[in-house]
C-alpha cells in the first residue's frame, strides 16, 4: 500500500511539474508598464488557458540583477529582455532562434545573429529633451531653434531669470543619483548623446573608440560641457534623489521646463493629464546644428531553450498578430510598436512626437549597450552622480571619464 500511495505521489509531483512548465514566466525590464502587461497576460490566460507571470525589473530596482536572479533558479523564464551586444553576449548559449516564427514577417527590426533571429523587438523608442511649450512659448523660445548647445545655454538662462514669473522650481527636471538607481538616465541614455547625436545611423566610430579606451577629445569636451549645463540648470536634491516617479511630476506639474526622460514614460504622463503641449527638442550639444533625436529598439524580447520555448513563441506572435496585441502595445502601454502591420496610432504626446522625428528622418541610433556589461551604470554613473552634487567639476568630471573609459579594453 504504501508503495502504491508513493507512486502516486510521484506521479502527481510530476504531473505538476508538467504543468507548471505549461506555463509562461516573463522577465522584463520597463516598470512603467507593468500594469499593463500583467493585464495583457491576464487576458492572453482567460483566452488560452496558458498562465502567464510577469517579473518585472528596471526603474528604481537593476534589471540585470533580478534576471540574473530569476536564471539561476530551476524554473527560469521561459522569456526575458535583452537591451543590446552585451546582453545577448552574456545570454545567448541559452536563447532560441526564432527563425520562421509569424511576427517577424512584420518588422524590420528584430535581433538577428547571422541567420538566426534571436531578438522581438519591444517597441520603437526615443528621447531628447522633453518640453512644456506653454512655458518656452511664454519666455519667448521657439524650441524649433534648440538645435546647439549656444541656443540651449541662452534659453537656460532666460528660463532661470524667469523661474518666479513662470513658477519653475527648475529648468530642468533630470536625475543622477545612484540611491534610487538612476545611473541608467545618465551612464546610459545620456552618455549616448556623446556617441551618436550629429552622426549617421551606421555611423559606429564613437563607440568603436569607446570601446578602445579612447574618445574623441573636442566632441568629448563639448559632450561633458553639456551634462554640466544641464546639471547647473537643474534642482540638486532631485539631481541625487530623485525617482522616475518624482522628476516626472516635476516636470507635469509645470514646475520644470524640460524633462530628461524618453517616450518609455507616456503611460505615465498621460495619468497625469498634463495641461501643456508637449514636444521633443533635440540634445543638441554641439556648437554645429544637431537636429534630431535619439530612437531605436530599446530591447528585446528573447526565448529561453530552458524554459517552454514553443509556447514563448506563441505569446510573441500573439503580441505582434492579434488586435489584442496591437491594442496593449499601443493603447495600454503606450509604446510605438515596431511592427508595420499594427495601425494604432499613440496617445501619449512623447510618443506623438518621436514618430514626427523619426517620419522626418531625423534620428540617431543608440550604442550605449554595447558598452560592457555594468560599466554604463556601474562606473560611469557615479562619475555623473560626482559631477551632480558639486564634488566635483567639469573640468575633473571630463578627466575622470576618460579614465574610467580608458580602462575598457583590460575588461
Amino acid at each position: 500500500m504504501k508503495k502504491v500511495l508513493a507512486l502516486v505521489l510521484v506521479l502527481m509531483m510530476t504531473m505538476t511539474a508538467v504543468s507548471a512548465l505549461a506555463d509562461l514566466v516573463i522577465v522584463q525590464n520597463k516598470v512603467e508598464i507593468d500594469a499593463a502587461l500583467q493585464e495583457y497576460a491576464k487576458a492572453y490566460t482567460e483566452k488560452t488557458g496558458v498562465a502567464v507571470k510577469v517579473i518585472t525589473g528596471g526603474g528604481s530596482s537593476d534589471y540585470n540583477t533580478v534576471l540574473k536572479n530569476e536564471m539561476a533558479q530551476v524554473r527560469q523564464p521561459d522569456i526575458f529582455v535583452f537591451e543590446g551586444p552585451s546582453g545577448y553576449e552574456m545570454w545567448k548559449d541559452r536563447i532560441v532562434d526564432m527563425a520562421g516564427a509569424e511576427w517577424i514577417a512584420n518588422t524590420s527590426m528584430a535581433y538577428t545573429d547571422g541567420d538566426k533571429v534571436v531578438g522581438f523587438p519591444v517597441a520603437i523608442e526615443g528621447y531628447g529633451l522633453a518640453y512644456n511649450k506653454a512655458i518656452l512659448d511664454k519666455a519667448g523660445i521657439d524650441p524649433a531653434t534648440l538645435t546647439t548647445v549656444d541656443a540651449y545655454q541662452a534659453a537656460f538662462e532666460k528660463l532661470d531669470s524667469m523661474k518666479a514669473e513662470l513658477g519653475l522650481d527648475m529648468v530642468v527636471s533630470m536625475v543622477a543619483g545612484t540611491s534610487q538607481n538612476m545611473t541608467w538616465v545618465t551612464g546610459l541614455h545620456n552618455f549616448n548623446v556623446y556617441l551618436t547625436v550629429g552622426l549617421d545611423r551606421d555611423d559606429t566610430s564613437m563607440i568603436d573608440g569607446v570601446l578602445a579606451g579612447t574618445v574623441d577629445e573636442a566632441r568629448f569636451h563639448d559632450y561633458c560641457e553639456y551634462v554640466a549645463l544641464i546639471f547647473k540648470y537643474s534642482d540638486p536634491d532631485m539631481l541625487l534623489n530623485g525617482t522616475q516617479d518624482s522628476q516626472l511630476a516635476a516636470f507635469a506639474n509645470g514646475k520644470a521646463a524640460f524633462y530628461h526622460q524618453g517616450n518609455w514614460m507616456d503611460p505615465s504622463l498621460v495619468v497625469l493629464e498634463p495641461s501643456f503641449e508637449i514636444g521633443y527638442a533635440p540634445h543638441a550639444f554641439l556648437h554645429t546644428e544637431t537636429d534630431g533625436i535619439l530612437v531605436n529598439p530599446p530591447s528585446w524580447y528573447a526565448v529561453n531553450a530552458n524554459g517552454n520555448p514553443e509556447e514563448a513563441i506563441a505569446f510573441l506572435n500573439a503580441l505582434a498578430n492579434t488586435e489584442e496585441g496591437a491594442d496593449y502595445m499601443v493603447n495600454k502601454a503606450g509604446m510605438v510598436p515596431a511592427f508595420t502591420n499594427v495601425t494604432l496610432l499613440p496617445k501619449g504626446p512623447l510618443s506623438v512626437s518621436l514618430m514626427n522625428w523619426n517620419a522626418a528622418g531625423k534620428t540617431y541610433s543608440w550604442q550605449q549597450y554595447k558598452l560592457p556589461d555594468g560599466f554604463g551604470m556601474g562606473t560611469l554613473g557615479p562619475i555623473y552622480e560626482l559631477l551632480a552634487s558639486g564634488q566635483i567639476d567639469e573640468p575633473t568630471f571630463e578627466q575622470l571619464m576618460k579614465d574610467a573609459i580608458a580602462t575598457i579594453p583590460s575588461l
